[in-house]
């Protein structure tokens, strides 16, 4: 007995001390939300699943990082409204549209044009920041945005020239927007710790839901999960949200935040992988091809990108 709880006590260590691991699993739940909100039509309405989705994790925060809260109270209170935008923008708008899009467009195209936030980072930096953008990141941007093209177009040529798109399609492509605008304001954050600041922020995307969810009720539009719902908001609520917060931060913490980013292309590979398996959607030749130039476009762009660990 003792021998074993020695041995689990080693493989936590492990765990905890390998970031490559730990950043696969990240993303590996992120690729796996895609998936969620697919398995969510029919089953929990979208904004229901928002609210529920940070109702749970604020539980989860006040449950394992309440005392971290407590000691950095003074800073976060300077700086709470800032972080309530953050929130507000990052998780609950970026989320609503994300299955707000799962409706209406497959899991395998939610994630590649998901994998395109890196691009919408880097425009959104030089229009607020006026970031420098070398001409190799804008062929990048070129690329990948073909990519996303490809994919919203189905890979079909006559309906991307009669400018036709799926419905979901286009909206994910807006939530990526709003997930850029979030990335690019995390540059301003303030000196607290990661947990701390993600507290307040889920707190934030918890009550902004809630009007969302009431307006939902009102349109005679909201539906409480059921079986497979409560599932899924399970999930999100574990995986995506809470977890995979906790084990990106402690990766980033063990290899830097430069090195730690490029494993969020993994995203929508984990994503078309899962919805294939899991959902038996087709894995066409145009999704191969958008994928190709999504992470493509974003390596070319990266190879310029300067390193800040």
């Amino acid at each position: 007995m003792r021998s074993l709880t020695a041995g689990a006590r080693k493989l936590s260590h492990w765990t905890v001390g390998n970031a490559y691991l730990l950043l696969v699993l990240t993303t590996a739940a992120w690729g796996g939300n895609a998936v969620a909100g697919r398995f969510a039509v029919g089953e929990v309405s979208p904004m229901a699943l928002v609210a529920l989705r940070w109702l749970g994790v604020v539980l989860l925060v006040l449950l394992f990082a309440r005392r971290q809260i407590v000691a950095e109270l003074p800073v976060l209170r300077t700086h709470w409204r800032f972080l309530a935008v953050l929130g507000t923008l990052g998780f609950t708008v970026f989320n609503a549209l994300f299955y707000t899009a799962a409706q209406t467009t497959t899991a395998i195209n939610i994630g590649i044009i998901q994998g395109s936030i890196p691009v919408f980072v880097l425009i959104g930096a030089f229009l607020v920041d006026r970031t420098p953008v070398t001409r190799l990141q804008m062929l990048g941007v070129t690329v990948t945005m073909l990519g996303v093209v490809t994919v919203t177009a189905g890979g079909d040529l006559e309906r991307l020239l009669q400018l036709r798109f799926a419905e979901g399609d286009l909206i994910m492509l807006v939530a990526c927007g709003f997930y850029a605008a979030y990335t690019v304001g995390l540059r301003r954050r303030p000196k607290v710790s990661a947990l701390a600041m993600f507290s307040v922020m889920a707190v934030a995307a918890f009550l902004a839901a809630l009007p969302l969810a009431a307006a939902e009720a009102a349109t005679g539009n909201l539906l409480w999960p059921s079986p497979t719902g409560w599932a899924v908001v399970a999930f999100v609520m574990i995986f995506p949200s809470f977890l995979a917060q906790l084990t990106f931060m402690q990766g980033v913490k063990l290899i830097g935040p430069g090195r730690a980013g490029v494993f969020v292309n993994l995203v929508p590979i984990f994503a078309a992988f899962f919805s294939v398996l899991l959902l038996g959607e087709e894995f066409a030749l145009f999704h191969a091809v958008a994928l190709v130039l999504v992470l493509g476009g974003i390596w070319i762009a990266e190879r310029t990108k300067p390193r800040t660990d």
